[in-house]
Formats: C-alpha cells, structure tokens, sequence
C-alpha cells in the first residue's frame, strides 16, 4: 500500500459517522447492507448518510452494487487488511508476528 492511499483512507475514516458505517458494514460481511438499512441501524438520516458513503466509496473502503432501485454498500475488507499489514509491516523490526496475537491476522484475511 502506498502512503497516499493510506492517508486517503485514514481522512475518510476521520469522521464518526463514517467509521460508524465502516464497522456496520465490516460486520455484515459479504451480504452488506442497503443504504435505508444503514440509516436505520445508526439512526443518521439518509441525505446526510449519502454523502458519507459517497466518501467511503470513493476512498475505496466500499463497493456499492445497484439492485433495482437501492444501492447494496459492503465493506472492501481486503483494502481493510492491507491497511492493517502496511501499519504493521515494521512492528517488532520487521517481525509482526512478534507484536500481534497469534491469528489475529489470519482472521481477518479468512474472512476477506
């Protein structure tokens, strides 16, 4: 990962609302959420949601699908766990292994 990127997806992630959304979406996994649910869930109302997720969609932290009338956000996991091995990639002089839980990596690349 490239540090630009990095900073993009740090700066996207600095609001409430969108880490809100982020986590949300990280915790439905494949089968995301419709935009209507994700208001619903975090109780933002949908004209301000939407400029949030164009942000995170722009950022690449989401994928949105059209279906029929609605768009379906999921969360991009595998920019997510590039994102936590470009923070990690020098802990412990080079040994991240070292640093983090046993399977704490393995965790999330199984599930992206």
């Amino acid at each position: 990962m490239e540090k630009e990127t990095a900073t993009t997806v740090f700066e996207s992630l600095a609001s409430g609302v969108r880490l809100d959304v982020f986590r949300l979406l990280v915790k439905q996994g494949p089968e995301g959420l419709v935009a209507g649910e994700i208001a619903a869930a975090l109780g933002v109302p949908a004209t301000n949601l939407s400029f949030h997720l164009k942000a995170l969609t722009q950022a690449g932290l989401l994928t949105a699908t059209q279906e029929g009338r609605y768009q379906r956000y999921r969360a991009h996991i595998p920019l997510m766990v590039e994102l936590i091995a470009y923070l990690t990639d020098e802990c412990c002089a080079g040994h991240p292994e070292a640093c983090l839980p046993a399977g704490a990596m393995a965790a999330c690349t199984n599930r992206a």
